[in-house]
């Protein structure tokens, strides 16, 4: 029996294959088998598998169609025959010594699961940059056995699934597994938050083994299109919760976990998609408000104001926090409104009527300052009082005079 079977869920990914392969046949570690799940690439993907494959008997290929992220990586844990599953993502690479001491430690301890800080990089080469991520932000939970089912801390803990090692008995006797909706979908939500929920003895450790990957275009990270799929996503984990009571206790973390997906979701999304977006998110945590669900004390206060305001006034949480004009946009801008032009300068609205030639001139003047603002933001203050002349110059040449052709009104703080 393979000391840690190692699951490489893969599917067009072949610039950065290479690296990834690399770095797990070469670990120190040598007791190992690695399963790559090749989920229908259309790329040489499958061809680079088989080429190290045939290089290295420890590698175990499994073509299959395309069935998305979830689907692979139940594939793949089900043909596991190791102590222990470790999960690479095939643009990421890993440490030579990862699964040493991952393996060594989880043995001694007899862990359900255990996992490592990471890095985040981007680039390549002599350009890589990297940003080390601790798990536990106080340093107070590494090195020691936690009881999850006591200690529910480590919900707090940054949401990943491949930067640790899990008992596969632990997994099998649970029936954790990943929800098999289609793409990369964020499946590794449920998997995570099952794998906490379950446990009584984990650990983590303050090294970073695990290099994750940041500028991958294909990453489902990007994907702006894919608007409720993490709707779907916590749909599926509360179906697990319902179905074990000794579960319950948790539904207040998941609410958490839940919403703070949402919103990430909200920066994700494309623009066109937020609104829509907004209902979905107000309609579950009114639910969840309603059904006592929510521990204010699991949120900081300006999280919890905002998932108020999403419950109790969702257009006004879109126009606080979701369709935001710039800074330089709030302070001027000049639009077309009927036969008139409205600009706008630090709250004040001046509203022109349009057949005035000399007032177009000078709202034109007005506009090509403002552009001169936003592409230089180091004149700002030299453009703001050449703009206040212009105004004064307007209004000086807009005082009742015989033409009363041309109407001007101020409005202050709309």
């Amino acid at each position: 029996m393979p000391k840690v079977s190692i699951v490489i869920p893969t599917y067009n990914v072949e610039q950065y294959l290479k690296e990834c392969l690399d770095s797990v046949v070469n670990q120190t570690l040598k007791d190992i088998e690695i399963i790559c799940v090749d989920d229908g690439s259309t790329d040489k993907s499958g061809k680079i598998l088989d080429e190290y494959a045939a290089k290295d008997s420890r590698i175990k290929v499994i073509h299959k169609e395309n069935g998305g992220y979830g689907k692979a990586m139940n594939v793949g844990i089900d043909n596991a025959t190791g102590e222990y599953i470790g999960i690479v993502e095939p643009d990421d690479y890993i440490l030579p010594e990862m699964y040493e001491t991952l393996y060594n430690k989880a043995k001694e301890l007899n862990l359900d699961f255990i996992k490592s800080d990471f890095c985040r990089f981007t680039g390549e080469g002599e350009n890589r940059k990297f940003v080390y991520n601790r798990l536990d932000k106080t340093n107070s939970y590494y090195n020691r056995v936690v009881n999850i089912q006591e200690d529910f801390t480590p919900f707090r803990f940054i949401m990943n699934t491949w930067s640790g090692i899990y008992n596969l008995e632990y997994l099998r006797k649970n029936n954790i597994r990943h929800n098999e909706t289609p793409g990369a979908s964020f499946q590794d939500n449920g998997f995570w938050l099952q794998t906490f929920m379950y446990s009584t003895r984990a650990s983590f450790l303050d090294i970073p083994f695990y290099m994750n990957r940041r500028d991958n275009p294909n990453s489902s990270v990007k994907n702006k299109a894919k608007v409720y799929i993490m709707c779907d996503e916590y749909d599926w984990i509360r179906k697990i919760i319902d179905n074990n009571p000794n579960l319950k206790k948790f539904i207040p973390i998941y609410q958490k976990k839940r919403y703070y997906n949402y919103m990430f979701t909200l920066d994700r999304i494309d623009n066109k998609f937020k609104k829509e977006f907004v209902k979905r998110f107000r309609k579950d945590f009114q639910i969840a408000m309603q059904n006592n669900e929510i521990d204010k004390n699991l949120f900081a206060e300006l999280e919890y104001y905002r998932l108020q305001l999403v419950i109790k006034n969702p257009d006004k949480f879109y126009r606080k926090y979701l369709n935001r004009m710039s800074l330089i946009e709030k302070m001027f801008s000049v639009k077309n409104r009927g036969v008139h032009k409205i600009v706008r300068i630090f709250g004040i609205k001046l509203k022109f009527k349009s057949n005035a030639l000399v007032l177009k001139q000078q709202l034109n003047d007005i506009q090509q300052a403002l552009n001169q603002i936003k592409n230089n933001t180091r004149t700002q203050n030299n453009k703001i009082k050449e703009i206040q002349n212009d105004v004064s110059l307007i209004k000086t040449m807009l005082e009742p005079q015989e033409d009363k052709s041309v109407n001007i009104c101020a409005i202050r703080g709309e």
